[in-house]
């Protein structure tokens, strides 16, 4: 039975009974490379870090693909992958690929699949092949000499990942290519792409483009792909909007293109699918998103040694009886706690009591609660759901009301028709008129109901930011304490001016991307696990921590100007100068340390004066005008010597 401190604690195994599975998505992650073998994406050019060896744009993407799916073996286990060439006369008849529902000139090169060792060894060896021999690729995927059409594209991927995905899992098509304009003079081959690719999104699988430019070959995506693969999820389709499609999805270094997968490589899941009540009978579906997660490094497991083979063990939590050493079913487990008074004895109040639906506890006992009584104590009995309340003027959200991690919801079709549309009006109205809602909220089965503040934003296309809503916990009461305001030196307009001119130029003004800079000790971790994974050797010393500021391109841009800045700093007298802050001592409590003269005569006589400590010896010698210098012994000998005087 819990404490009364642990009724607010929930278990890890409580919380996967209190939730509801459906309101999640699910953890394990397909992605299906769909890559081009076009003429220009096998032509031979000049490697960027080797100067003597040649590359092509599919060999990039295939090695970008290989090193993604060996940082998956490390970060996600459980991952399946799988590669699908077109524009290839490779024929389908081999062992590897026996669909006979993919298109002609399409060759699935991995089927999809849990992440293996020996498939990802089979690409390195293809790469270390086409290293000494550059035509090696040609060789294996001749390209075609008209384009496939892309419904046919899309409609193969849709028939790869259905026969080979967990229908549980987040689906997802890395599409590489280098061709802006695939079908330049046919309309109707872009509609069949438009209709395929909804075929996809309504399979739950999200198209990811990557589009490869070249200073020779340029990539616009307005010719073709912005019609076909929309981003935007408020764009409806009679307003589309040529520039859907932002210009940073296009690679123009070909070495870039391992970094973009990176930074694309997790997938956005849902934190909660919870309807959203609008007004009385007005409801719609959102689906929530964290934007702010830390990542931590992955849970160890215990294995068992069966001798031929290791296997993981299953770890199972349960409550034991220690009396009958058997496990305890947890629907026979209550909480309680100690109740201090009485309660009415009498059997008419009590009965009076259980009509009023009160527990009824008799004096020297506990009340206990079952789960479901405790669960409708932390959720006041509410389902989970977002509740408008109101609107109110944007300038009154403060600052310091973000006190919590705030997250972001979107709107979610499959669960109520409309939804898109109604959150698209909502969000450009409260935009237009610079207010933000309020709502009340139970986000998960077992969260406490907590009132929202309701922000919109704007699609930001240059800053990578979506439209949608941030829904921020505004604190209560109790969470809210004044911080002591204390007042310092303020640096003069001059100095302020100096600094400012360095950090404009060190300013990043492309945006920071958290992703493109990951935590040093987990890409340290992980690279020592991936090398383990495939026997190969680690170099610590060749592991590079993107987090280290370049020192010399800022003393390059700014030197000077830093400089200039710490000769006006120290001429500064008051940057030097330090506030004094006065504590007050506290006066120690004398009747802690307070000893009664009978006490200490009794202790005396029962030679017991070792067991007082020594704050309490020097008080009680100090009241009597002895000295109180010297160790415990000193103190111990005076008092007894005072003890045998009086």
């Amino acid at each position: 039975m819990a404490p009364y401190d642990d009724w607010n604690r929930v278990d890890d195994d409580d919380e996967d009974e209190l939730q509801d599975n459906a309101l999640f998505d699910a953890k394990k992650d397909v992605i299906l490379f769909c890559i081009d073998c076009s003429p220009s994406m096998l032509q031979l050019r000049p490697d960027p870090e080797e100067e003597a060896k040649m590359t092509s744009h599919l060999y990039a993407a295939l090695d970008s693909a290989m090193n993604l799916q060996k940082r998956k073996v490390v970060t996600g286990p459980n991952d399946s992958f799988g590669i699908l060439l077109f524009n290839t006369t490779r024929k389908l008849n081999t062992p590897r690929t026996e669909g006979s529902e993919i298109k002609k000139n399409m060759f699935l090169y991995q089927p999809i699949g849990p992440l293996s060792a020996p498939v990802i060894q089979e690409l390195i060896q293809l790469l270390h092949t086409t290293q000494e021999n550059p035509e090696e690729l040609r060789k294996q995927f001749p390209p075609t000499d008209s384009r496939v059409a892309m419904g046919d594209v899309f409609t193969s991927c849709n028939w790869v990942i259905r026969d080979g995905a967990p229908k549980t899992a987040t689906k997802r098509v890395f599409l590489i290519t280098d061709e802006d304009d695939p079908h330049p003079s046919s309309k109707q081959l872009r509609i069949s792409a438009q209709t395929t690719l909804e075929d996809l999104a309504q399979a739950g699988v999200v198209v990811e483009p990557f589009f490869i430019q070249t200073e020779d070959k340029p990539f616009d995506v307005t010719k073709f792909y912005s019609t076909v693969l929309q981003t935007n999820a408020f764009v409806d389709d009679t307003d589309l909007d040529p520039s859907v499609l932002a210009e940073s999805i296009s690679v123009s270094r070909i070495g870039d293109l391992l970094s973009q997968m990176k930074f694309r490589e997790v997938t956005k899941r849902a934190l909660f699918n919870i309807p959203f009540e609008l007004a009385q009978g007005f409801t719609i579906g959102v689906k929530g998103y964290g934007l702010v997660t830390e990542q931590k490094k992955g849970e160890y497991k215990y294995f068992v040694d069966l001798g031929d083979r290791l296997e993981a063990a299953i770890v199972k939590t349960g409550q034991l009886d220690e009396d009958r050493q058997v496990e305890v079913d947890k629907s026979n487990i209550v909480f309680g706690m100690a109740v201090v008074g009485a309660a009415p004895s009498n059997d008419d109040d009590a009965e009076a009591d259980s009509m009023a639906a009160t527990k009824v506890v008799k004096s020297g006992q506990r009340p206990f609660y079952t789960a479901d009584e405790m669960r409708t104590f932390r959720t006041l009995s509410l389902e989970p759901g977002l509740k408008l309340l109101g609107f109110k003027p944007r300038d009154t959200l403060r600052f310091e009301d973000n006190v919590k991690h705030s997250q972001f919801i979107y709107p979610d079709e499959t669960t109520y028709a409309g939804s898109k549309r109604t959150f698209s009006a909502l969000l450009k109205s409260m935009i237009k008129k610079k207010v933000i809602g309020l709502a009340r909220g139970v986000l998960r089965r077992n969260s406490t109901p907590t009132i929202y503040a309701i922000l919109p934003q704007d699609e930001d296309v240059n800053e990578m930011e979506p439209a949608g809503f941030h829904i921020i916990p505004l604190p209560f009461a109790d969470d809210i304490r004044s911080a002591p305001i204390e007042e310092g030196y303020i640096a003069s307009d001059s100095l302020k001016d100096r600094a400012r001119a360095w950090i404009n130029k060190t300013t990043i003004k492309s945006g920071y991307i958290p992703d493109s800079y990951p935590n040093p000790a987990l890409a340290f971790h992980y690279d020592q696990l991936e090398a383990s994974a495939f026997r190969e050797e680690f170099n610590p010393d060749a592991f590079e921590d993107l987090t280290e500021p370049n020192v010399d391109l800022i003393h390059a841009k700014a030197g000077k100007l830093l400089k200039e800045w710490k000769v006006e700093l120290a001429n500064d007298h008051s940057a030097t100068l330090v506030v004094p802050v006065t504590g007050s001592k506290r006066k120690p409590d004398a009747s802690q340390n307070s000893i009664d003269l009978l006490e200490v005569k009794t202790r005396f006589e029962e030679g017991s004066l070792m067991k007082y400590k020594v704050d309490q010896l020097k008080a009680f010698c100090r009241s009597q005008n002895i000295p109180t210098s010297g160790n415990k012994s000193d103190l111990i000998q005076r008092v007894e010597d005072w003890c045998k005087l009086h």
